[in-house]
């Protein structure tokens, strides 16, 4: 019988609301050993400390001074800051969870992820909702789909208001996109308007890719009720499935056959179907996947893990054996390029309304 690993050397870099979330979780868990929490502000990284029993840096050099034996470190600093934070630990070989975007443009997350590549360093970005029982369990029936609509709204929570709404919200939803679709991204329409600030802060976006593939991505911060929905066709499959919720439905033609050619059949002979509920008439499946298990980082791990815990002990094994998880850097920059078109689209649409000033 092989002895347990011993736990792996983590730290957390930015233990702002994100940053806190990942310094619990790796608290628990059994496989890593939280050495250490930076952050600038001092106030802070010290309650973090205290609270979870490990020591408080100011600076990241302090860090790699004080722990020059790391294994791995979760990178949650503002954004603009992911490539200053995270090239050294990379070019030390220590393996390092970026939070979502891996980059503020493509160019610099690019970068990132070739400087992970020649380094041979594991790089895996913060998409939490890849770790969604709910997304893992459309994404393992390989749908190959045919039209895509997700909606991500929520209410105002006064965060990330120096990125726009795509940047912020919508490029959890790319990533969901461009793993399903599989395919090249050829074009992107969009539009989106600025209400609070010089972002935009609601946008929808029509994705074409060359399979065929199209996807339609509506996110808002503006919204008065939280709503996280993903809804996918092709020839065979409907698929309804909510992301908070962690549930959805199926359904499959070929469940379906015998009723849709039921159907067909009285709509040719003319028949007023007007107050059929086709609901009733369908079969519905639930979505099957694993236990979706508790809605909070802060479960005891033992119980069924959250996306947080699914995704941090997927990175610790991705630390441990050095084989990268499929959310690596490559699958940042793509994210992140996406984010880029999608805003690029959004500036140059051309829009014949009243401007806000003029409202």
């Amino acid at each position: 019988m092989q002895p347990d690993p011993q736990p792996l050397q983590v730290a957390v870099i930015g233990v702002g609301r994100m940053g806190r979330q990942h310094a619990r979780t790796y608290a628990r868990l059994k496989d890593a050993n939280l050495v250490a929490v930076v952050d600038p502000d001092d106030a802070r990284v010290r309650t973090v400390a205290d609270e979870l029993g490990c020591q408080p840096c100011l600076d990241p050099t302090e860090l790699l001074t004080r722990f020059p034996h790391l294994n791995a470190v979760s990178v949650a600093v503002p954004t603009q800051h992911h490539a200053a934070v995270a090239s050294p630990l990379l070019e030390r070989k220590i393996a390092c969870l970026v939070e979502k975007p891996l980059a503020p443009t493509s160019q610099a997350a690019k970068a990132l992820a070739d400087l992970a590549t020649r380094h041979n360093t594991v790089l895996q970005v913060g998409h939490t909702e890849r770790f969604n029982p709910a997304v893992q369990a459309v994404a393992a029936m390989n749908l190959n789909p045919r039209f895509m609509e997700i909606d991500r709204v929520s209410p105002m929570t006064f965060r990330s208001l120096d990125i726009g709404v795509v940047m912020d919200m919508m490029i959890h939803d790319l990533d969901i996109v461009l793993m399903l679709a599989d395919s090249p991204l050829e074009q992107v329409q969009a539009v989106g308007v600025a209400v609070l600030g010089a972002h935009e802060d609601v946008a929808n976006a029509r994705l074409v890719f060359a399979s065929g593939c199209v996807a339609n991505l509506t996110a808002s911060r503006l919204a008065m009720r939280t709503q996280r929905k993903l809804r996918i066709f092709n020839e065979n499959h409907y698929v309804s499935l909510d992301y908070a919720q962690r549930n959805g439905i199926i359904i499959r033609k070929t469940d379906n056959a015998l009723v849709l050619k039921q159907i067909r059949e009285q709509l040719a002979a003319g028949t007023d179907l007007a107050g059929v509920d086709y609901s009733e008439l369908v079969n519905i499946d639930q979505l099957t996947m694993d236990d979706p298990g508790p809605t909070n980082a802060g479960a005891d791990q033992d119980a069924n893990p959250d996306p947080l815990t699914r995704e941090l002990t997927t990175f610790l094994d991705a630390a441990r054996t050095g084989q990268a998880h499929a959310v690596d850097g490559g699958a940042g920059f793509a994210a992140v390029e996406a984010a880029e078109r999608v805003v690029e689209a959004i500036q140059s649409h051309r829009w014949q309304g009243l401007t806000a000033a003029e409202m």
